[in-house]
């Protein structure tokens, strides 16, 4: 794996699960400095995170199906294996994100692969999920996207993978290959670019949604060339597969950043402290401003899958087999 370059601010001797102690007489001088530290381990294949209101994770692990608590201590408790997914390199139970009227109406959403398509479903915790999008383009291994997670408007936005069939992308009326908005029924969401459930299209693999001041960044894994960061608008076309990285197709629209996909391979986007923070399938998280410009920290934790702003306000680092804190630096 090559070296990436890290920021000032990465302390590459200090082990992840392990914090800086600050004397009192330095932290009134400066602000503390907290390392990134493991909180639980011994996942498999823990993908996504989120939170409900009383400061609760609920995490999914990919191939064991599962949706799991951690709390404020660390605790994992399984909470429910979910039936009918189907597990292959990239496929199994994948994002989940809490409703924002989870205090009244107790429901959460998960994304995840069947043996004939992925899909979207709402449940109450401990219940059978109810589907609310269903044929969303499926390959035999690969390109399942996967991320969900509720906008500020209150819509609920997913990132979708090609299926392995890069005209998904182009396809308006294919739910691969996109950026889908829809409301807590699985329908379109009003304002919606072309009446249906797509909002932006031409993307590979989108496994990265986030925002910053209103406006949604995406990421999207390239095929062996070039990853993306997005800047987001309705109806507009980013290219794949015609383009991966910049091009200058007309009617297409070009990434704000492109990496090598040997250093790259971004999965989770958080915004975080004026930061973007990207996961990196290709080994630690990206620290970027909303152009690109940034690099690379947490470079032994190897890959990391998810990166999630938590509401105690440390920022949520999500590995395969461990999740983390830290204070971003």
């Amino acid at each position: 794996m090559p070296i990436s370059r890290t920021l000032a601010t990465t302390f590459a001797a200090v082990t992840a699960a392990s914090i800086v102690a600050v004397p009192a007489a330095a932290a009134a001088e400066a602000p503390s400095v907290q390392a990134i530290k493991q909180i639980a381990s011994g996942l498999n294949q823990a993908w996504s995170i989120d939170f409900l209101p009383d400061g609760t994770g609920l995490f999914t692990q990919k191939d064991a199906k599962t949706i799991s608590k951690i709390d404020k201590a660390g605790k994992v408790t399984t909470v429910q294996t979910i039936p009918g997914v189907s597990v292959t390199a990239e496929a199994g139970l994948l994002g989940i994100a809490v409703s924002p009227q989870y205090a009244t109406d107790q429901t959460v959403f998960i994304y995840y692969t069947t043996s004939s398509d992925n899909r979207i479903a709402k449940l109450k915790l401990g219940q059978t999920p109810t589907p609310i999008v269903t044929g969303i383009p499926r390959g035999s291994q690969y390109h399942h996207g996967g991320r969900i997670k509720f906008g500020p408007d209150g819509y609920l936005y997913a990132g979708t993978g090609d299926g392995q069939n890069g005209a998904n992308a182009q396809n308006k009326n294919s739910l691969g290959g996109k950026v889908l908005r829809v409301t807590t029924d699985g329908a379109p969401a009003p304002g919606n670019p072309f009446n249906s459930r797509v909002y932006s299209y031409g993307h590979r693999n989108v496994q990265g949604l986030t925002w910053v001041n209103g406006q949604l960044y995406n990421t999207d894994i390239g095929a062996n060339k070039l990853d993306e960061l997005n800047k987001i608008e309705p109806g507009k076309n980013y290219g794949w597969p015609t383009c991966e990285g910049p091009c200058n197709t007309a009617g297409m629209t070009n990434p704000v950043k492109a990496w090598p996909t040997s250093s790259a391979t971004p999965s989770g986007l958080a915004a975080y402290k004026g930061s973007l923070y990207m996961a990196s399938l290709k080994g630690g998280t990206y620290k970027l401003d909303v152009n690109g410009n940034g690099g690379k920290l947490w470079t032994n934790l190897g890959r990391t899958r998810d990166e999630v702003a938590g509401p105690d306000g440390q920022l949520y680092t999500i590995t395969p087999g461990a999740i983390y804190t830290s204070d971003g630096s």
